[in-house]
């Protein structure tokens, strides 16, 4: 019965993490902030910090993989980690902002 539930409570911050709310495109040329975004949709499976959730530590992975590498698993998932989380403009953008966190 435990397990349900962790898995029911789980799915369901996996689930709102996703649903988070998205800039849409008004047509000017703000910079998306790659920062703010991944804290805001990262945090609810890597952790506050990025390194202390149920998900594996992302605090330093520019140390570990390119820019490109990030985006490709933003965009396509890795492990239990689906794509799709973040995308378009977002998506790029944090990727950037991860690929310098060594």
């Amino acid at each position: 019965m435990k397990k349900v539930f962790f898995a029911t409570i789980l799915g369901s911050a996996l689930l709102l993490g996703a649903c988070g709310s998205s800039e849409s495109g008004s047509g000017d040329s703000t910079k998306v902030d790659g920062e703010k975004i991944a804290k805001q949709k990262c945090i609810s499976c890597h952790g506050n910090e990025l390194n202390n959730g149920n998900a594996p530590s992302i605090k330093d992975i520019g140390a570990k993989k390119s820019e490109k590498e990030i985006l490709d698993i933003i965009e396509n998932g890795q492990g239990g980690m689906p794509g799709g989380i973040v995308k378009g403009d977002e998506a790029k953008a944090v990727a950037e902002w991860l690929s310098t966190q060594k």
